[in-house]
């Protein structure tokens, strides 16, 4: 995919600047400070909401430094415009600078304190006579137009009008409402503790605000791989230049129900218009008002964790309606699905970390510091090969090696080695959970006996399984559980694997003869030497790490009768088989010890 440049953002950040105030309040101290400003401060301040007030600044000639920086570190400037407020060049440099910041995407609303906003628009009035008067003394045409433009550009702005005959505390009620609603809509989403590489991954996707061109984005990939970090951190980067955004997370776990698909659907309009009136009612109904209301806004929605279309559907209907120039992106375990939105749709697959990368974050967690410490670098360095570049794994296993000894870091490490982390687990199962029964077959042999082999002949074996492993395959490089590497060969992640064989070994943790497929030299040792087989194997592989010889009952296979598929190599048998199942369908003997095979089907 081309890189797409972001006009207007710095390269080196990818996040909202978090900013020190919510509000900062411009106002005229002597027509409003003890009486409107008071209550107005501390009726935001009781709701939670971090306000600049100006009182404690001492007063100059020009607009103070510090107080420049203090409205660039407002998320949202409120003015109120009194009867005197032009009077003062302080506060006409103020609104100045406000007007500024608002071309960066600050928010703005005017307080029409007991003035009506015409006249501060036309600059009549007690306005007309203080702007003429500062013309006069000033001299300086060029300030006086600059006031003039702020001016008349910050009365156009909605805002709220109080009247002499306002309720002032109904007023500033409804006043701060408003404003908790823009703040925490407004609110950057938290990415991550320590957002390792995921700069360079937003740069590489970061969509053109100013561009009508193909308004979806699909971003695809396994689960813990940190596409929703990525999508996080594309959203808190662009969602101030659109008319109205929302976030939706977790859309697999809350579009289970018609009742949860319409909070959904409610959510969604209400982050985008807020507007708490509204109301769908049912699930059709709420399709049809999410396109009538928002098809004329330019707006930016993000769809966490999608796996079903039905799940876009019910949101927003087919994906031709949106206004121009807006932006949907999508994420996704699902290949396929990302597909399927059509020539709309550009799609990105989310990479593994790098090896610097995976080390740095790692390092985070597991020492707060970038690097690992000198004396834990070769156990850090083994945790690194075990993850393989997953942030989801680096992340888990960082928090809990923290602050641990060298030896349990040590025992840990093994264990991890062996036996999967249940949180890793429990993330990277959602995908298996989601295959059918002969998909899931066809993912557990791929794990147990498969990787790395060519993709043609695990077909063959698999087609003999009646598996229908053609759309299978696909179904799993589409899930992005595996891939088609060099040389056509089926691979997957390390990490997948482990999780393939642990359920697997989880049908019977103490007798490997009742689990369905068996792999290890040590537990096919132990089944065949022993006799303990039973009819629930499907597929042996069996590969010593050295030339040997087993003592087997001449009908061991007797109680496998569904054994699907046998290989062995380096193995060699004492006796003749006298039996095999007649579901056998591949038997791959590397060095077949014996000069022919004779034997009855049981």
């Amino acid at each position: 995919m081309a890189l797409v440049t972001y006009k207007g953002a710095s390269s080196s950040s990818f996040t909202h600047q978090l900013k020190k105030f919510d509000v900062s309040l411009s106002f005229r101290g002597e027509d409003t400070r003890f009486g409107f400003i008071s209550h107005l401060y501390d009726t935001l301040r009781l709701k939670g909401i971090h306000t600049f007030i100006d009182d404690k600044l001492s007063r100059g000639e020009e607009i103070s430094t510090k107080l420049l920086k203090t409205i660039e570190n407002s998320m949202m400037s409120i003015i109120v415009f009194s009867e005197n407020y032009a009077s003062s060049t302080w506060y006409l440099d103020e609104l100045a600078k406000i007007v500024e910041c608002k071309k960066n995407d600050q928010l703005v609303r005017p307080v029409f304190y007991k003035v009506d906003p015409s006249e501060i628009c036309n600059q009549n009035g007690k306005f007309g006579e203080a702007l003429a008067k500062h013309e006069r003394k000033l001299k300086d045409s060029k300030k006086v137009e600059r006031w003039r433009k702020a001016l008349y550009e910050t009365a156009n702005i909605s805002g709220w009008h109080y009247k002499h005959s306002c309720n002032e505390f109904k007023f500033i009620q409804g006043v701060v409402e408003e404003i908790s609603n823009s703040k925490f809509n407004r609110t950057p989403l938290f990415i991550a503790r320590y957002p390792v590489g995921i700069n360079y991954r937003v740069k590489t996707i970061i969509l053109d605000i100013e561009s009508n061109d193909g308004h979806i984005i699909g971003i695809y990939g396994p689960g813990g791989i940190g596409k929703t970090t990525i999508a996080k951190a594309i959203f808190n980067r662009i969602c101030d230049h659109f008319d109205g955004f929302c976030y939706l997370e977790n859309l697999r776990e809350r579009s289970r129900t018609d009742a949860s698909v319409i909070e959904l659907q409610e959510a969604l309009l209400f982050e985008i218009l807020r507007d708490t009136n509204l109301k769908v009612g049912n699930k059709s109904r709420g399709i049809n008002m999410i396109k009538e209301r928002l098809s004329f806004m330019r707006i930016l929605l993000v769809l966490d964790d999608v796996d079903k279309w039905i799940q876009i559907e019910n949101l927003l209907g087919g994906c031709d309606w949106f206004a121009s120039g807006s932006k949907i992106i999508i994420t996704t375990r699902d290949k396929h699905l990302a597909a399927t939105l059509g020539n709309c749709c550009s799609t990105y697959s989310v990479k593994e970390l790098d090896q610097d990368e995976a080390l740095e974050l790692f390092s985070m967690h597991a020492f707060q510091s970038n690097k690992p410490k000198d004396d834990y670098l070769e156990l850090a360095n083994r945790v690194i090969q075990y993850a393989k570049g997953f942030p989801l794994a680096l992340v888990i296993i960082g928090a809990n090696l923290y602050g641990r000894t060298k030896l349990e870091w040590r025992s840990a490490v093994e264990k991890y080695e062996r036996i999967p982390n249940e949180e890793i687990k429990k993330i990277l199962e959602i995908s298996y959970e989601g295959l059918d029964k002969t998909e899931k077959d066809i993912f557990l042999d791929i794990a147990c006996f498969f990787k790395g082999f060519p993709k043609e002949y695990v077909i063959d074996i698999l087609g003999a399984c009646n598996l229908y492993p053609i759309y299978g395959i696909r179904r799993l490089i589409d899930k992005c559980l595996i891939i088609v590497g060099q040389y056509d060969k089926l691979l997957m992640h390390d990490l997948l694997q482990q999780m393939g064989r642990d359920i697997v070994r989880r049908e019977s943790l103490d007798l490997p003869g009742e689990r369905s497929r068996l792999w290890c030299y040590e537990d096919v040792h132990k089944v065949l030497t022993q006799n303990t087989g039973s009819e629930k194997i499907r597929g042996i592989m069996i590969c010593s790490p050295e030339p040997s010889k087993m003592k087997l009952e001449p009908k061991f296979f007797k109680k496998m009768k569904n054994l699907k598929f046998l290989m062995a190599s380096n193995v060699d048998i004492c006796r003749g088989l006298k039996y095999l199942p007649n579901e056998l369908r591949v038997l791959d003997w590397s060095g077949f010890p014996l000069s022919s095979l004779i034997f009855l089907t049981t």
